[in-house]
């Protein structure tokens, strides 16, 4: 498996497991969460994708329960969480409406709670989940900033933030924000386009990248994009999925897919992507199938 390094001190496997499907199995005893961390650790994938909100406030300390029957796997993997948005169900359940909290106080008291939710001792990189509005950048990234001071987090990033909300974050930290992301994939191309994988790209981030399936809307052959898709993963001996992120792979920027899903057999194939052939002209019938229409 490729590694991408996202900083000096810090690199990720390419591909990476999204945990946001962990409390939605039949089955969550950590024994087979560890069954499925283990189907990632033979392909290489180590990097780990949380976030406080995730299985309503529950996911990580799924994650924690397994970590706590195997003594060593925290060692072996990299583990993202994501924090801000408050949402009134779970722990938050007392909460008049959903919103997004960038304050010093919030963001310190989440880092506490899944640290002790996950067992463990630092978080290797921490995400602020959604933009917010009200975030006075000053204090949210002093707070970042004091939270990899103290050693609990090793690296601070964004998610779904516009070029703008990272500036203006970034502008006010000493450390350096490491990444972003995004949603992006063959349904949703907006940021090829748009100025967001440009800005990253000029400022040498590695973006990560949430529903890289698209939710599963590229698997079904009854649109264009679907058979040009299928065609590609006949041709080549792969799963349709293999093909979509394939195509992510493929821009110089150096995307992270994050891939969730609970099917230990579709998870031990992430890896294909990374054997699929796309070179440029491949890549562009994807995208114009995807558009309905060729490039001006």
């Amino acid at each position: 498996m490729d590694r991408i390094d996202l900083s000096d001190t810090m690199s990720f496997s390419r591909i990476v497991y999204g945990m946001w499907r962990l409390a939605e199995d039949s089955d969550t005893s950590p024994a087979h969460v560890r069954a499925k961390i283990d189907a990632c650790l033979a392909q290489g994938i180590t990097t780990m994708d949380q976030a406080d909100i995730y299985g309503g406030y529950v996911a990580e300390e799924l994650l924690g329960a397994a970590l706590k029957q195997s003594p060593g796997l925290r060692d072996e993997l990299e583990i993202v969480t994501k924090c801000d948005i408050v949402a009134p169900i779970g722990k938050y359940a007392k909460a008049r409406v959903k919103h997004y909290d960038t304050s010093a106080a919030h963001i310190e008291a989440s880092v506490e709670a899944s640290l002790s939710y996950m067992g463990i001792e630092q978080i290797d990189l921490l995400l602020i989940h959604r933009p917010d509005p009200l975030m006075n950048a000053a204090e949210t990234g002093a707070a970042l900033d004091g939270l990899i001071d103290s050693g609990k987090i090793r690296a601070a990033g964004v998610s779904n933030f516009r070029p703008w909300d990272w500036d203006l974050l970034q502008s006010a930290m000493r450390h350096r924000l490491v990444t972003n992301q995004i949603e992006l994939s063959l349904a949703a191309r907006d940021s090829f386009t748009n100025g967001d994988l440009a800005h990253l790209q000029q400022h040498g981030v590695r973006p990560m990248a949430w529903s890289p399936l698209g939710g599963g809307s590229l698997m079904t052959e009854d649109s264009a994009l679907g058979r040009q898709i299928a065609a590609i993963a006949t041709a080549q001996g792969v799963d349709p999925a293999a093909v979509a992120v394939a195509w992510l792979l493929a821009h110089p920027v150096g995307i992270l897919p994050v891939m969730g899903t609970n099917t230990l057999s579709r998870i031990a194939k992430f890896s294909d992507a990374l054997s699929v052939e796309m070179d440029r002209q491949t890549w562009f019938e994807l995208f114009e199938a995807a558009n309905g229409q060729e490039v001006p």
